[in-house]
């Protein structure tokens, strides 16, 4: 009897939790990147800032670099959480899954590249935080996260891979989790037509009610 490769490939959960924990350690390292040391008038050419400008005139030159930074530490600050939020919903369902199969592996190597993607959309946020694109494509970055959690979920009901444990009530409990946060990121990226500042506040205040984890209210469908 021949054996077909698919049928075989993929299997390890242990390998797949491995590669996604090494994979949002370095995306979440990325991100600070974005947070460059500024260089204040003076250092660029070599010179210490004290000797043309005086202790106080130097104080006042690094808290006015350091204010240049502040625009692109909002970003960052959302994306780590992002990531740590997203990073948690997958290793909730890892814990929910019997086995893996290479098809509900792909699915996690899908969301595995939407993770990696979060370094581009945060960088492009921070440097051009007035302009609405980058807080469209932001949001689409995090539409497509949620997207491959539900797509995890379904398959994996679909083709037995849940432990037993994974009752209705835990499917409903995850599912319930995505919809409501990706219905709250829109309508924080739809703020941004008033103000991008605004948009950014209120994407940083869901991530902070994610992180503490409220209840949500619940749904008759899902």
């Amino acid at each position: 009897m021949i054996t077909s490769y698919t049928r075989i490939a993929g299997q390890s959960l242990d390998r797949l939790a491995a590669l996604s924990d090494g994979i949002f350690a370095v995306v979440m390292t990325l991100l600070v990147l974005d947070l460059r040391v500024p260089v204040m008038d003076g250092h660029e050419h070599g010179e210490h800032p004290l000797w043309h400008a005086g202790m106080w005139s130097s104080e006042r030159e690094v808290w006015h670099a350091l204010m240049e930074v502040g625009p692109h530490v909002l970003p960052y600050a959302i994306s780590f959480m992002t990531l740590g939020i997203f990073w948690i919903a997958q290793q909730t369902q890892f814990n929910h899954f019997a086995r893996t199969d290479r098809n509900l592996t792909w699915i996690h190597l899908v969301f595995l590249a939407v993770v990696s993607l979060m370094p581009f959309s945060t960088g492009l946020l921070s440097e051009y935080v007035t302009y609405r694109i980058p807080f469209v494509l932001y949001w689409l970055n995090l539409l497509f996260l949620g997207l491959m959690m539900l797509v995890s979920l379904r398959y994996a009901r679909r083709a037995g891979l849940l432990k037993a444990e994974a009752t209705d009530e835990v499917l409903v409990a995850q599912r319930r989790r995505v919809y409501f946060y990706q219905v709250c990121y829109a309508a924080a990226v739809a703020l941004c037509v008033v103000n991008t500042y605004v948009s950014m506040v209120a994407l940083i205040l869901l991530q902070l009610a994610s992180a503490l984890a409220p209840p949500i209210p619940p749904f008759n469908r899902y």
